[in-house]
């Protein structure tokens, strides 16, 4: 016979109760409990029956993750990491991808089913507040920029100030023709807004005038939309110094142009990002950038989901905003 509740509740030393709280992914469990359940699971084996603990509970032991690009390094890696996260707590997790557009975004909330999913990590770039009013009841948490003092739990980081951080860390090392890559014009580019907002105020500390000839349009935070920015700065007649990217693919397109241009990084023109990814920790040269602590994202993203459906229903208090700290990571495209 395979293992069940009670062989692993006398093989930790603790109540079958006890057992049952740790696989359904309760938040009440002392830390140093819970490792010991999760460390009698693995050497026994145990697999919990899904089938039996959803007729007993009500829920699927299944959530969804809706993030706009799985192409996006920064999305793929903050997917895996909530995986990771739920994973802990015996939980299947399914991925979507909403390419940020309106109707798909509408269609993911519209269609959820409390009986396929117990709840959602939802990062929206098209919806506003307003429209994840009417929702179906299932929990929600809610990252990213776009919606804030919405209808559901958020967790997201101070991209203004990390703006400001980037910015400030060039004018620091005596930069003073700063350029920006990665504005956006539409009013649901909240991201790029934010960024904007946080380097336009990093140079006025400095005493260092912003203006249209330095602040660099693109279509998409892709890599493509880097290299083609960065080639308009440099044909500008008056290039940059310095570039502060408002993601990593941004600039590793621009390094790609500065290499392809023959000019030195960061001896000709420092580059820094945003994101952290892993990519820029081994571009040629590597890749100064602004770090959100991505695995704080993620656990806290699924804490607060846990937190929903330990209480029974999204309404059972005020939607909580959480924001995680960042940090700023100096490497080769800036220190040489």
């Amino acid at each position: 016979m395979p293992p069940g509740l009670k062989d692993v509740a006398a093989r930790a030393g603790v109540s079958v109760k006890t057992v049952s709280n740790v696989v359904n992914g309760y938040v009440h469990v002392a830390p140093d409990t819970r490792a010991r359940v999760q460390a009698a699971i693995e050497a026994l084996g145990y697999v919990p029956n899904l089938a039996a603990r959803q007729l007993r509970s009500g829920r699927s032991g299944v959530i969804a993750v809706a993030v706009p690009e799985l192409q996006s390094p920064y999305f793929a890696e903050l997917a895996g990491l909530i995986v990771q996260a739920a994973e802990r707590r015996s939980w299947t997790v399914l991925i979507d991808q909403t390419d940020g557009q309106a109707e798909r975004e509408r269609h993911l909330v519209a269609g959820l089913r409390r009986h396929a999913i117990d709840g959602l990590i939802f990062s929206p770039l098209a919806l506003a507040g307003e429209d994840l009013e009417h929702r179906t009841d299932i929990p929600m948490v809610l990252l990213g920029e776009r919606v804030w003092h919405g209808p559901a739990d958020h967790v997201a980081i101070d991209n203004t100030a990390g703006a400001a951080d980037a910015t400030r860390h060039l004018c620091d090392l005596g930069r003073r023709r700063i350029a920006a890559i990665g504005v956006q014009d539409a009013p649901s580019a909240v991201t790029a807004h934010q960024r904007l907002a946080g380097y336009r105020a990093a140079l006025a500390e400095a005493g260092l005038p912003p203006g249209p000839d330095i602040e660099a349009t693109v279509a998409g935070f892709h890599r493509a939309d880097g290299a083609a920015a960065m080639a308009r700065l440099l044909d500008s007649g008056d290039p940059p110094d310095a570039v502060f990217c408002f993601n990593d693919l941004l600039a590793l397109g621009a390094l790609r142009t500065l290499l392809s241009r023959g000019l030195a990084v960061p001896g000709d023109v420092a580059v820094i990002g945003f994101d952290d990814i892993e990519d820029g920790r081994f571009s040629t040269p590597t890749l100064s950038t602004v770090a959100p602590d991505a695995v704080r994202i993620a656990n806290l993203a699924v804490e607060l989901l846990a937190e929903r459906l330990g209480a029974g229903a999204p309404a059972a208090g005020p939607a909580r905003e959480v924001r995680v700290q960042h940090r700023l990571v100096v490497r080769e495209s800036t220190a040489g």
